[in-house]
C-alpha cells in the first residue's frame, strides 16, 4: 500500500528506448516517484514486476511479441495492479487504448506527436499526476468486481411510453475510469429515453472512437457531437475531445453547441460547461450524472443543475476508480442521490418516470 512516507514505485514499459529513458527521467525528477526499472517488452516487464514489486506500471499499447493488451489482460487476471497506458494518437491506438481501459487499466496518456520533436515536457505533468493517483486507486478490488460480473447491471426495458420526451435531457460527466462507467450505464438504458449528452475527459483523437464503441455496446444511437445537432430521444452525443459541449434551447428544440473557449476547471471539454448549459436550457427537465474521475470538474455544474430543479446523481465511492469529481459534488451538496455503478441506469430510468416533489 502506497503511503505518504515513501515514493510511488514505477516500472516503465515501452519498446522505444527513447521513450523509456524520457519517461523514466521525467518521472524520476518528482521526489514522490521512484522509477524502479525499465522494460522493453512484456517478457522483461514480467520479470521486473517479480523483482521490484512496483506500485504502478506505465505500459505501451503497441509492443512487439506480446502486445500491451495481451500483457494487461494476463496481469489483471493474475496480479491486478495500477497501469497507466501510453498510447499513440492513431485510430488503431485509440481502439487499443479503449480496450485496455475495458480490461482494467487505470487511465491513458497519449504520446506527444512527432511534429515538433518529442516534447515530453508537454505531457509530463499529466503522466506524473496520473501515476500518483493510480498508486492509490482500489485496482485489485475493482478487478475482482469486474471478473465476478458485479460491475454491470442488466439491460432495462422502458416502463412508460412517455419517456421519449424531446424537451428532456440526461447529462453525464466523467473522467478517470469513466470510459467503462459510461459504457456500463448506456448499456443498461432502453432506447426510448430522452437524449443523452456526455462529456468524458479523453485525448482529442480518441473521442470519435469512444463514441463508436458506445454505439456498438448500447441500444442507443451514439455519435460524436457536431455543431447544431438536434438532441433526439434514443440518441447520445459525446463531446469532442478538444471542444466544450453545451446544450441550448432554440425555439423549444434542444441542440448541441461546440465551443473552442479556454479550458474550464482545467479541462476542455469541461463537465462544468456542459452541466451549466443544461441547467440553463432544461432546468427541472434534466437529469445530471457525475461519475468517477480525478479533480473537481462537474461538481459546481451539478450543483447548479440541482438548484435549477434537475435530478442529480453521483457514482458512489466503492465503484469509482477515483472518487474525486463525485466526491467533491457530494461535499458541495450537489448530489440528490449517491448510486453504485450497477444501479445507475436503473436510477436514471426511475428519475425519468417519478414525479418531482
Amino acid at each position: 500500500m502506497v503511503t505518504e512516507e515513501r515514493p510511488v514505485r514505477v516500472l516503465v514499459v515501452d519498446d522505444s528506448l527513447l521513450i523509456r529513458k524520457a519517461l523514466a527521467r521525467a518521472l524520476g525528477e518528482d521526489p514522490a516517484i521512484q522509477v524502479v526499472g525499465m522494460a522493453k517488452d512484456a517478457y522483461e516487464a514480467r520479470e521486473l514486476i517479480k523483482q521490484h514489486e512496483p506500485d504502478v506500471i506505465t505500459l505501451d499499447v503497441e509492443m512487439p511479441g506480446m502486445n500491451g493488451l495481451t500483457f494487461l489482460r494476463n496481469l489483471m487476471r493474475l496480479h491486478p495492479m495500477p497501469v497507466v497506458m501510453v498510447s499513440t494518437h492513431t485510430t488503431q491506438g485509440a481502439q487499443a487504448t479503449l480496450e485496455a481501459l475495458e480490461l482494467g487499466a487505470f487511465d491513458v496518456v497519449a504520446k506527444p506527436t512527432s511534429g515538433g520533436g518529442l516534447n515530453v515536457q508537454d505531457y509530463v505533468q499529466e503522466i506524473i499526476l496520473k501515476v500518483k493517483a493510480a498508486a492509490r486507486a482500489p485496482v485489485r478490488r475493482l478487478a475482482q468486481q469486474r471478473l465476478s460480473g458485479g460491475m454491470g447491471g442488466r439491460p432495462l426495458s422502458a416502463s412508460s411510453g412517455k419517456l421519449a420526451d424531446a424537451s428532456r435531457v440526461i447529462a453525464i460527466g466523467a473522467s478517470t475510469g469513466g470510459t467503462e462507467a459510461v459504457r456500463i450505464v448506456l448499456e443498461g438504458l432502453p432506447p426510448e429515453i430522452p437524449g443523452v449528452v456526455i462529456t468524458q475527459h479523453i485525448p482529442g483523437s480518441f473521442s470519435a472512437t469512444f463514441a463508436d464503441r458506445l454505439n456498438q455496446a448500447s441500444r442507443l444511437t451514439v455519435k460524436e457531437a457536431e455543431e447544431g445537432d438536434i438532441i433526439k430521444p434514443g440518441h447520445a452525443y459525446v463531446a469532442p475531445g478538444t471542444q466544450h459541449l453545451l446544450v441550448v434551447n432554440r425555439g423549444g428544440v434542444l441542440r448541441c453547441i461546440l465551443s473552442d473557449a479556454p479550458p474550464v476547471s482545467k479541462h476542455k471539454p469541461s463537465v462544468d460547461v456542459l452541466f451549466d448549459s443544461v441547467a440553463k436550457a432544461c432546468g427541472e427537465k434534466a437529469v445530471g450524472v457525475l461519475m468517477t474521475g480525478m479533480g473537481k470538474d462537474g461538481a459546481e455544474g451539478l450543483l447548479h443543475m440541482r438548484q435549477a430543479g434537475a435530478v442529480t446523481l453521483i457514482q458512489d465511492e466503492r465503484t469509482s476508480v477515483v472518487w474525486g469529481m463525485p466526491g467533491e459534488a457530494y461535499r458541495l451538496g450537489a448530489a440528490e442521490r449517491v448510486v453504485p455503478l450497477p444501479k445507475m441506469a436503473e436510477t436514471i430510468l426511475s428519475a425519468l418516470v417519478a414525479p418531482r416533489t
